[in-house]
């Protein structure tokens, strides 16, 4: 019996606690406790930690009762935090779990080693207008069509899979990485930011000697129109699987061909009923025939 108690007991020392993770309740139940600042700080440094540290943040820490320098620690763990994350960033793991830089990522999980691509932005901010004969000759009835043009008649990075998974990266995702300010990634504008793949279209392009069209925009005497036709937009859904990540999924298999998701759409002014220049930014991906 008593060699069964030390046996016991010399295995809970060997055995490592269970893994916690702090966060910002888990300080205000400990401060609030009465354990006395130096414990907290300490359980701090001892501890993994996950801690919201905005601005509205740490104001409501202080509200419920959390001193300057419990504070200060917290600051000071996260940013520890941060820097090992900084060395753990990933360009291709297949995980979405481990941090990436931000961005739009195909998840090639039919290769022998699955991994992350990451589909690099181009921004088409040439227009190629279409149908001014059929115009012309309704009067203005029939519409002219305004077309994004991206160069070259083949996406960089291709699946074989028709109804691939795509990873989304938005900032919040690493912002603890980057002191929670955007990094200038998903800019769309002047104090404008993407933060969502709601804000995207899914378009088949149509391929041309050199280059590929989506359709961004018509004009004709009832007004002119910018941006994806719903028509030509590719159903898409999404998932939240983590504060600034997505898990996006075509709703139906996508036909061999030329794809992107497109955002930024933006249009120039001034007079004429050419005067709308758009500017494009593209995901780009092809789908492999079988």
């Amino acid at each position: 019996m008593t060699i069964g108690i030390i046996a016991a007991a010399m295995l809970c020392v060997a055995s490592p606690a269970a893994a916690e993770t702090l966060t910002n309740r888990s300080v205000i139940s400990l401060v609030q406790a009465g354990l006395g600042d130096e414990a907290v700080i300490a359980k701090i440094k001892a501890s993994d930690t996950r801690f919201d540290l905005g601005t509205e943040d740490l104001i409501a820490l202080k509200k419920q009762g959390v001193p300057s320098s419990v504070l200060a620690a917290m600051l000071a763990a996260s940013q520890s935090g941060a820097n090992a994350a900084r060395a753990a960033l990933s360009p291709d793991s297949p995980d979405w779990r481990v941090p990436h830089p931000s961005g739009v990522y195909l998840l090639a999980d039919w290769l022998p080693a699955p991994r992350m691509q990451r589909l690099d932005p181009t921004t088409a901010n040439q227009t190629k207008t279409g149908g001014m004969l059929g115009y012309a000759l309704t009067a203005g009835i029939a519409p002219i069509k305004m077309k994004s043009v991206i160069p070259n008649d083949h996406a960089r990075i291709g699946a074989t899979k028709r109804k691939p998974d795509f990873y989304f990266f938005f900032d919040e995702a690493n912002a603890g990485l980057s002191g929670g300010a955007n990094t200038g990634s998903w800019l769309t504008g002047p104090n404008a930011t993407v933060t969502s793949p709601a804000e995207f279209s899914l378009v088949r392009f149509d391929v041309r000697k050199d280059r590929r069209e989506a359709r961004v925009g018509s004009f004709n005497i009832g007004g002119a129109k910018s941006g994806v036709m719903d028509k030509d937009r590719i159903p898409f859904d999404y998932e939240r699987v983590a504060p600034g990540v997505f898990r996006v999924t075509p709703q139906q298999p996508l036909e061999p061909g030329e794809y992107g998701f497109l955002y930024s759409l933006s249009a120039g002014s001034g007079p004429g009923m050419f005067s709308n220049s758009m500017t494009t930014r593209v995901f780009d991906f092809s789908i492999a025939a079988p």
